[in-house]
């Protein structure tokens, strides 16, 4: 039979699902740990929101699913949200005049059209965002966050990779080039072509060494940013840039947090004004992030200072192992010996039992799919239980639930 799913669209299978939960159960347990507080924004947005803060740009229009939202006379045109962090700060513009600080985290869906149907078009996010402080703890913090999630989901070997919207912006600007050449620069930039700004030569020789080698830099080089505003050449602007970025990376050396700078790993920085990182496990991105001091200001708030970073849950779900597969020994199956209504009932009992001692426990109908540490088969006549360790396939009769529930329980809690 052919599919009728939409292209672009798929359904999420129960393994899909328990990787999913697995993940936001982990996600939302970190943040609230660490003081953020869940929010949910609308599907649709005014597509002036996102034109205004430069993620849309004429040619990445056709990149939305967007529509007028007809009145019968007119009408403003809206669109599904394909970006999280821009409605969370549109939320924050007209929800929390006054405050400080405000952390909030959030899980959502995002859109982008793909005229294939061959990739997703709806991708889900993890994300969170610190409103209303500047300082290089906000950054350290939100990176510290992303971490502590990865680590307590198992994700092994991950790499946090570092770069500098301001310090790049401030490249561009000392080159002093038209509006139409920094136009092109910043587009290439963008969309990742390095090379382009390696080839641009300027007048100072300070500045093209400084370009020379951010392109090439790859590894931790907080002495390095240290040396480079000791240039007597490099502008107060780009120094200052220079100084911030420095912060971030002395508070990370001192907080022990590993990283790497390295300037071409980051693209699509419209909104970023400060510090933009990534985080990679492989080749695999599964998070990224950084300062966004404007935006607020973009879609339509008072200026405030801002940070924040997004998982992306397909990168994130494929990179953890399920619970089910790590813990079977909380697992159990329960069985009826007989087909009869009195074993059937004394296999709900100690279903329910169990799963009220903190185990898993599926009734096997038929043919169960759980894959247990233990199986349990109520016998006719009340006669008691059979208790297996499918690890070791020994078995032995016991007369009441508790027994069953002393001898799974002693195994669990020795982490044998």
């Amino acid at each position: 039979m052919e599919s009728q799913r939409c292209k672009g669209a798929r359904d999420l299978l129960p393994d899909d699902m328990e990787r999913f939960r697995q993940v936001e159960d982990v996600f939302r347990a970190s943040c609230t740990g660490w003081g953020y507080r869940e929010i949910r924004t609308p599907t649709l947005e005014y597509i002036h929101l996102f034109t205004a803060a430069g993620t849309l740009t004429p040619s990445m229009l056709g990149r939305v699913y967007s529509f007028l939202d007809w009145d019968g006379w007119g009408g403003e045109r809206v669109v599904l949200r394909p970006d999280g962090t821009i409605p969370a700060a549109r939320l924050y513009s007209e929800n929390f005049k006054g405050s400080r600080i405000a952390r909030l985290y959030y899980v959502t869906s995002v859109f982008a059209f793909e005229e294939t149907g061959r990739e997703n078009r709806e991708k889900w996010q993890c994300g969170v965002e610190m409103l209303g402080d500047a300082s290089p703890a906000s950054d350290a913090e939100i990176m510290a966050l992303a971490l502590e999630i990865l680590g307590s989901l198992g994700v092994e070997k991950v790499r946090l990779k570092l770069s500098h919207a301001g310090v790049l912006k401030a490249i561009i600007d000392e080159l002093k080039l038209d509006e139409e050449a920094k136009s092109a620069l910043l587009d290439q930039l963008l969309d990742g072509n390095w090379q382009a700004l390696a080839g641009v030569k300027s007048k100072n020789k300070d500045l093209n060494g400084i370009i020379s080698t951010l392109t090439r830099l790859k590894g931790k080089s907080s002495g390095f940013l240290a040396n480079l505003q000791a240039l007597p050449s490099v502008s107060a602007g780009l120094r200052k840039e220079i100084q911030k970025f420095s912060a971030v990376t002395r508070l990370l050396d001192q907080l022990g947090l590993a990283y790497d700078v390295d300037f071409t790993s980051v693209r699509s920085f419209e909104y970023y004004t400060g510090l933009c990182f990534k985080i990679v496990s492989g080749k695999t991105k599964l998070c990224s992030g950084g300062r966004y001091d404007n935006l607020v200001n973009l879609v339509g708030g008072k200026n405030a200072p801002a940070c924040g970073f997004a998982f992306y849950m397909d990168e994130l779900n494929a990179a953890v192992r399920p619970w089910s597969k790590q813990k079977t020994d909380k697992t159990v199956l329960v069985k009826a010996a007989q087909p009869s209504a009195g074993c059937t009932v004394s296999a709900f009992k100690m279903a329910r039992t169990l799963r009220e001692a903190g185990l898993t426990a599926e009734l096997a109908l038929n043919d169960s799919q759980l894959k247990s540490r233990w199986s349990v088969t109520c016998l006719a006549g009340s006669k008691g239980y059979t208790l297996r360790d499918e690890l070791s396939g020994r078995q032995k009769n016991v007369a009441a639930a508790d027994d069953v529930l002393n001898i799974i329980g002693g195994f669990v809690s020795l982490g044998r």
